[in-house]
């Protein structure tokens, strides 16, 4: 039984980011994506799935992910260390990868802004309440994704556990580095794809979706084809998306022609997917046009993603060969050997086109204006896409007041941001014609509007604010200098006590501590445990107990008596006397616990032994012993380090302030996102042809216009659900299913025969009884030295027996045919096969003409195949391809 739950961007919502999707297989919980909202919405749109998500999170056995970007994984970081989201988690090796980036740049981002971790000791709001911000710590989000098991493209995996007998497989869906379609295999409710934001064209930097096939005569990819259950987005099914080759045209003639007159443009990028299809075009344009402008990137994590995605040149396609690794040459009289793509080898090739000669790195935007005049032409790319906080919205309103500056939009951003609203005033000044999604570019707008922008920021702090802070730091530094005096008198107290208890002094304190021994080993009581509510100078009269155990408690040592004890403890030792009155041991100076943790280590003759003192000289003499070489090495990696460590922040408050800002600037919006359009979207789910299908991540239109479409597919399924957030849709019935072995005699005598990933054969058997057996046995029906009957029953002769007589199956074909591939393979045996129309498959050994060796397969109905024509070596050639196409399955 299938339970499919949608937390978050479901198929019939206006806000259809993020994604979350909960999937039940029988009691194994799915957590399919866990995106966030963006910084900044309303909490009435978001209290509702984090509530859900924190309800279920406990109970999730398995968790995707699909792509890297906070809309898909944005949450699992704050789930993962508050919600108690333990679950194993999978992701490919880049989206594991590129979504740590991306979170925590969202996060520093954020921490420029507002208080969105505990306070620092640089931060003036230490005394204000902190408020929920979803925003996971940098420890946690190390944390959370060193959790996730990272995956290569179709490598399947049997989970275990809980998850046992299921099995995921990853594969290429394109629009992102390592982006994802998950195939789950159940053995009770069949095959689940989960595919959402796909993309089937090549681009500069990532080839499409695997699930089209590029050769091969086209069609779907068949580890993908007919599953029994489609989950799939309509987000852009009512969208015709212009072609690539005039989008990319159009941005860069923009780009080019706004840098000729001057100007600055402004490109708003997300940190870690999309952003290199931009940087990737840019730089090859540059390279080609060898032009000097910079181009800026704003991020504080863009460096080290570059970096990272050097090293996934594997996982890359398009116009970025997978071979252009890096050749190693010799490089002239040395003969030392290096790669092509070091630093110094301007003649490099393959990793230089992932090296961006032509980008500056900014780690915010305040950085970035004090490095670069304001008239002065420069591309800067600077992250969130949706302009909702950051640097990006920071240099929209420092750039949007020159009427000569150029904002290039590569996407829409989410409903209620600053980059949604501007791309709302583009649209609005097209032509109907030009409208986004009706197949073209669009022109470039200007736009003369006045905005209110609320600007937030962490600022030092100056005058009387900066007076009283570092009046509160002084006394607070002077109550810790008190405490540390405190301390260091007590423990010089406790040193001078052992020091008076060394020299035989029976003194009180003495006696005092003591008896506080005995006492320990008399009760077993810890330290911690007596000294609890304990009175302090009764403490120090009679032990952790609070009684007086001096000579003058006559009553007490009335009532007690004391054994001997010579070695051992109180719980091993047996008494050395007898004793008579049967009483419980009680021992009254024996054991004597000497307060060795107390003592000074001193040697035979008094002295005090500093061993401090050895290490340090010991290092001295080793590094005296070292070489230059090695000590000027030591030297540059503690400068290394010292250059690595971010300077001390000076005290700080945030603020937030309403900017008024005169948009004069010129505006483009070009789709970049790299998505699949309406007419891919309609062509590939009828070549899919799932059995069931359930449509997220759309609003209710485009949700409307792909259900339409594919009710007008006779062969397409008609069970298409498009359920709500919090709706949930329940397919099948629920399965029991158990676990059984198989004996030895049984398991060799099966012929099994390969479907898909599994295995399967037919059999017969029983179970007997084994009380001490905790898993079934299936063993044969009949013996190995007596062979069961298969012969028809005789009437009657079944009653007469416990079990009954198997009378023998008919064969079973397991599968479904592809006119298609059996065409393909046809071909490669050299038989001429081509199509006569919808359904049938004319194969021939000769000419086209040749009737006698002409074979037609035909597909009659659901799960029927029609093989016609006259036996002969076609005949039986094109027999044993339809029978190789399945999964053949009788009884020996």
């Amino acid at each position: 039984m299938l339970v499919f739950t949608p937390l978050a961007g479901s198929g019939r919502s206006e806000q259809t980011r993020p994604l979350c999707y909960l999937l039940t297989i029988d009691d194994v919980n799915i957590l399919l994506d866990c995106g966030s909202f963006p910084p900044g919405t309303p909490t009435e749109k978001t209290e509702g799935y984090y509530s859900a998500l924190k309800q279920h999170a406990p109970n999730v056995d398995l968790v995707l992910f699909s792509h890297g970007d906070t809309a898909h994984l944005g949450l699992y970081p704050y789930a993962h260390a508050k919600w108690k989201l333990a679950a194993p988690a999978y992701a490919s090796i880049p989206v594991q990868a590129m979504g740590r980036m991306a979170v925590t740049e969202e996060l520093k981002d954020l921490a420029m802004e507002e208080q969105v971790l505990p306070p620092t000791e640089g931060s003036a709001e230490e005394e204000e309440p902190m408020t929920e911000k979803y925003v996971a710590t940098p420890h946690e989000i190390l944390e959370a994704f060193d959790a996730v098991s990272t995956l290569r493209y179709s490598e399947p995996i049997h989970l275990a556990g809980k998850c046992q007998g299921i099995t995921i497989t990853p594969y290429s869906a394109g629009h992102t580095l390592g982006g994802t379609i998950w195939k789950i295999r159940s053995p009770s409710s069949g095959t689940i794809v989960y595919a959402v934001d796909m993309n089937h064209t090549k681009e500069r930097h990532l080839d499409g979706t695997v699930i089209l096939r590029s050769s091969g005569g086209g069609g779907v990819f068949e580890g993908l084809a007919r599953p029994d259950l489609l989950i799939t987005d309509a987000d852009r099914a009512l969208t015709v998306s212009a072609r690539r080759k005039d989008r990319d045209t159009a941005f860069l003639d923009l780009i080019a022609t706004t840098i000729r007159t001057s100007h600055s443009v402004l490109i708003p990028c997300d940190p870690s997917t999309r952003i290199l299809e931009l940087l990737v075009l840019l730089d090859q344009y540059w390279t080609f046009q060898k032009l000097e402008t910079p181009i800026c990137l704003v991020s504080q994590t863009g460096s080290e993603m570059l970096a990272y995605v050097r090293s996934m040149v594997e996982w890359m396609g398009g116009t970025l060969s997978k071979d252009e690794g890096g050749a190693e040459i010799d490089v002239s009289k040395t003969g030392r050997k290096r790669r092509r793509d070091e630093e110094e080898d301007e003649a490099a090739v393959g990793p230089m086109s992932l090296r961006f000669r032509h980008v500056q790195f900014f780690g915010d935007a305040k950085a970035f204006l004090s490095a670069h005049k304001p008239e002065e032409p420069k591309v800067i790319l600077a992250v969130p896409y949706n302009m909702a906080y950051g640097p990006s919205r920071r240099l929209f309103t420092e750039l949007a007041s020159e009427p000569g500056n150029l904002v290039v939009m590569p996407s829409m951003g989410e409903p209620g941001t600053l980059a949604h609203d501007l791309f709302t005033m583009w649209n609005e000044r097209q032509t109907e014609d030009d409208k986004w999604g009706k197949g073209k570019v669009g022109d470039i707008a200007r736009i003369r509007e006045e905005l209110t922008i609320q600007l937030n920021s962490k600022i030092p702090l100056t005058g009387q604010e900066l007076e009283d802070y570092n009046t509160r730091e002084q006394e607070r530094a002077a109550k810790e200098r008190e405490a540390a005096q405190r301390a260091a008198l007590a423990r010089s107290q406790q040193l001078l006590e052992a020091d008076e208890g060394d020299s035989g002094d029976d003194t009180d304190s003495d006696e005092d501590d003591d008896d506080m021994a005995i006492d320990r080993a008399l009760g077993g009581g810890s330290d911690d445990e007596m000294n609890q509510d304990i009175d302090p100078a009764s403490q120090r009269r009679g032990g952790a107990s609070g009684h007086d155990w001096s000579v003058d408690d006559a009553d007490s040592a009335r009532h007690l008596s004391f054994d001997i004890y010579l070695k051992g403890n109180v719980s091993k030792a047996a008494s050395f006397f007898k004793t008579t009155s049967g009483a419980t041991q009680r021992f009254r100076m024996f054991p004597y616990v000497e307060k060795g943790g107390l003592k000074r280590k001193v040697d035979e003759y008094g002295e005090t032994l500093d061993v401090g003192l050895w290490l340090r000289r010991g290092r001295a003499l080793d590094e005296d012993a070292e070489s230059e070489e090695v000590k000027e090495a030591k030297r540059k990696k503690r400068e290394e380090e010292e250059a690595k460590k971010a300077p001390p922040e000076p005290p700080s408050k945030f603020v937030s302030e309403e900017v008024q800002v005169r948009v004069d600037c010129q505006l483009a919006f070009i789709d970049l996102e790299g998505l699949n359009d309406g007419r891919a979207v309609k062509t590939i789910v009828p070549q899919v042809n799932p059995r069931r299908m359930i449509i997220v991540h759309a609003p209710a239109e485009a949700t409307d216009a792909l259900v339409q479409s594919c009710a007008s597919i006779r062969a397409m399924t008609q069970q298409i659900f498009t359920p709500t957030v919090g709706e949930t849709v329940t397919i099948g019935q629920r399965t029991n299913t158990f676990s059984i072995a198989l004996a030895d005699s049984l398991l060799v005598s099966l012929k099994l025969s390969k479907f898909e990933d599994s295995e399967m054969a037919f059999l017969s058997g029983k179970v007997p009884p084994h009380g001490t057996s905790s898993l079934p046995v299936l063993e044969p029906l009949a013996s190995a030295n007596q062979p069961q009957r298969l012969s028809i029953p005789e009437e009657g002769e079944s009653k007469r027996t416990r079990f009954g007589v198997a009378s023998l199956p008919q064969t079973t074909m397991i599968g479904d045919l592809k006119l298609t591939a059996l065409r393909s393979r046809l071909t490669a045996l050299g038989l001429s096969a081509e199509f006569a129309g919808e359904g049938v498959l004319l194969c021939s050994g000769g000419g086209v003409g040749d009737l006698e060796q002409t074979v037609a397969v035909k597909k009659t109905g659901r799960g029927r195949i029609s093989l016609e024509g006259s036996t002969g070596e076609v005949y039986f050639t094109v027999r044993d391809e339809i029978y190789a196409l399945h999964a053949v399955v009788s009884r020996a």
